[in-house]
């Protein structure tokens, strides 16, 4: 095969197409270019007889001797070995990888996973092709001696070389066996472009069967299209061959743009210090070690003591000197035929070490127990469950009161409370005002503002930011189902349920339940409170006691007035112990009252409490919990795209 020439490859396409033939300078025929070699392969194939070694004449046209055409990988090599079910790692790891893109797009911007996407997509292409074949880049600086590299490897001038830069404008491909179109195709490399060895032992080396040799522009290229180009194929190809030269081994554009973001990629890269042969005496190792501090330093693994790494060498393609060593240890990586799952799964490496920011929290980010108190308990203050506790157990005592205290103390409480505005009954049913509604609605947002933080505490940030979202959205109506709460539980005088109804254990809001706290029905009547079993005795006895008084008053009376013959002082006990009986009582009844009272109100605070409880845990912490839920599925995810890295990261 010839090298590349600077001739309109349109023009000798043309020709080609017409079945016409070019001498050249050494009466060879003119066969650069995929028409060409097409043309040529459809006259093979229509001429009787096989195509030996020895030239032949063309009894038709009467050309000159016709040398034989390399076998062109475009056209008769088939498609082979496409990638099949592994029992590695890769597989599982890129199944993870695409679910956990998956969970995590309604969280987490398209940039953010645009990386990881194209690592899917790649792969999902590589494997689709030839896995019999190994793609190695040569890959350089302006001057380094790659393009002399490559033709060293190939055993032929394929690439041009020379003192003009850039010598290498575009990727020139040179592959060993059949079956590497695709690939090829997928380089956007052009068949003018693609090259075979010449025959000779370069082209039957067994080490490089299945070897696709691609030779890149030089990474540093004034010409901004070159770079791009060298960009583009690095991201394609299963290997690396970097070229460095003594003078820019160490230089910052090519540690900082490529080895550097590439460290993890050292298990299929090799670095070749090229041109030793102009270092005098023992300055070549001293280079080469510098240049392994500096590998080293840009965090790439070294492949030394049999460790897995890069492969560090020193060479003079010029002069040959290391050539052979380099063809040795490229044939065997070749002919391992695992480089292109190497790097796809250093791709996936390196995409799960760019998205660690957004999955790996700080600590054991979630929920607890005691956060879930706190905010229960501030929910329950801001809703005045402990006041309104108070309030029923002196809504029992006034009850008890009424039942249980004498007449005249009854009517005189009555008279004291009927419509008079400084009562303590219009004041218990008097609304709050503003400024202490508007100091529950403050605690009320404090209290998801709180639990919101706690949650979200050491959590990536967009999962953080979910979190909050989460709690804030689900915290709009909060207050005002609070306040409903409330409002139900004081409209029912903050009473509970009549004993053994369903409704005063009812540990879920009013809303949810139909029952407000304290047993109040929503839409009825609220239920009396429960009485003892004691108080229709204690009632009886007030009864006798009132009876008393009214026998003895009644006694004297009639003796005042005559009806009845004088005695003063029977009738004066009888009514003295209906006086003294009734207080004596109504005091046994208050002292008696007093532990039921408390248990009433703590269970009223208990059930408001509860109410608002389940309520907050309704809109807020049940969201967040589905948020942190979330986090920790895509968590399990992201670790099984990690768990078999090869690079640590």
């Amino acid at each position: 095969m010839t090298a590349v020439t600077d001739e309109d490859p349109g023009n000798g396409t043309a020709e080609s197409a017409g079945g016409r033939e070019k001498e050249g300078a050494d009466g060879g025929r003119w066969d650069d270019g995929l028409i060409a070699r097409r043309a040529a392969a459809v006259d093979a194939r229509t001429t009787a007889g096989s195509r030996g070694a020895d030239s032949r004449t063309d009894a038709g046209s009467g050309s000159g001797p016709d040398r034989d055409d390399p076998a062109d990988e475009d056209d008769v090599g088939p498609q082979v070995d496409a990638y099949g079910p592994s029992g590695g790692p890769l597989p599982t790891r890129l199944d993870a990888l695409r679910e956990l893109i998956g969970l995590s797009r309604a969280r987490l911007d398209r940039d953010t996973l645009a990386e990881a996407g194209r690592v899917l997509d790649e792969a999902a292409a590589r494997q689709r092709l030839s896995s019999r074949h190994t793609v190695v880049a040569i890959a350089g600086a302006t001057g380094s001696g790659k393009s002399t590299l490559f033709n060293a490897l190939a055993g032929a001038p394929i690439s041009d070389t020379g003192l003009r830069r850039p010598t290498t404008s575009q990727p020139i491909a040179c592959s060993w066996t059949d079956g590497a179109a695709g690939l090829l195709d997928r380089l956007a490399i052009p068949g003018r472009l693609r090259r075979r060895p010449h025959p000779g032992p370069a082209a039957f080396d067994e080490a490089f069967q299945g070897l696709v040799l691609v030779d890149l522009p030089d990474h540093d290229s004034a010409a901004t299209a070159h770079r791009d180009q060298v960009d583009r194929v690095l991201a394609l190809v299963d290997a690396v061959i970097w070229v460095v030269d003594p003078e820019k081994y160490a230089d910052a554009a090519l540690h900082e743009r490529y080895l550097r973001p590439l460290a993890g990629h050292a298990e299929v890269t090799f670095v070749v210090l090229n041109q030793i042969d102009r270092l005098p005496g023992e300055a070549a190792d001293l280079v080469l070690d510098d240049l392994r501090r500096l590998l080293d330093e840009d965090g790439m693994a070294l492949g030394e003591h049999g460790e897995p790494g890069a492969t560090v060498m020193s060479l003079s393609a010029l002069t040959g000197d290391g050539v052979p060593e380099l063809r040795e240890m490229v044939g065997r990586f070749v002919q391992d035929r695992t480089a292109a799952t190497r790097r796809l799964s250093a791709d996936v490496d390196a995409a799960a070490a760019r998205l660690r920011p957004v999955y790996v929290a700080e600590g054991r980010p979630g929920l607890g127990e005691r956060a879930r108190e706190e905010f229960t308990d501030r929910l329950a203050e801001a809703v005045g469950a402990a006041a309104a506790g108070q309030a029923a157990e002196r809504e029992w005592r006034r009850n008890a009161g009424r039942a249980c205290g004498t007449p005249w103390l009854r009517l005189w409480r009555w008279y004291e409370s009927r419509g008079l505005p400084g009562s303590l009954d219009r004041m218990g049913q008097a609304l709050a005002p503003p400024e202490e509604e508007l100091t529950a609605r403050q605690r009320v947002e404090q209290a998801v503002r709180i639990v919101a933080d706690d949650a979200a505490d050491g959590l990536p940030a967009p999962w953080a930011q979910a979190v909050r979202e989460a709690a804030f959205t689900g915290a709009k109506g909060l207050p005002e189902a609070l306040d409903e709460l409330a409002a139900k539980a004081g409209a029912g005088g903050t009473t509970g349920g009549s004993k053994g109804s369903g409704r005063s254990s009812s540990k879920t809001s009013g809303a949810a339940s139909g029952t407000a706290p304290g047993g109040v029905a929503l839409g009825g009547r609220p239920a009396k409170p429960p009485r003892p079993k004691w108080w229709p005795a204690a009632v009886l006895a007030q009864v006798s006691m009132t009876l008393l008084q009214v026998f003895g008053g009644l006694w004297l009376l009639g003796q005042i007035v005559g009806v009845l013959e004088p005695g003063l002082v029977t009738p004066a006990l009888i009514m003295l112990a209906g006086v003294v009986g009734g207080p004596l009582v109504e005091w046994s009844c208050a002292a008696a009252i007093r532990g039921p009272a408390r248990r009433y109100g703590q269970d009223a605070e208990r059930r408001l409490r509860e109410a608002a409880a389940g309520c907050g845990r309704a809109r807020v912490l049940d969201p967040v919990s589905a948020e942190l839920a979330r986090y920790r599925e895509v968590r399990e995810r992201y670790v099984a795209v990690t768990e078999f890295s090869t690079t640590g990261q």
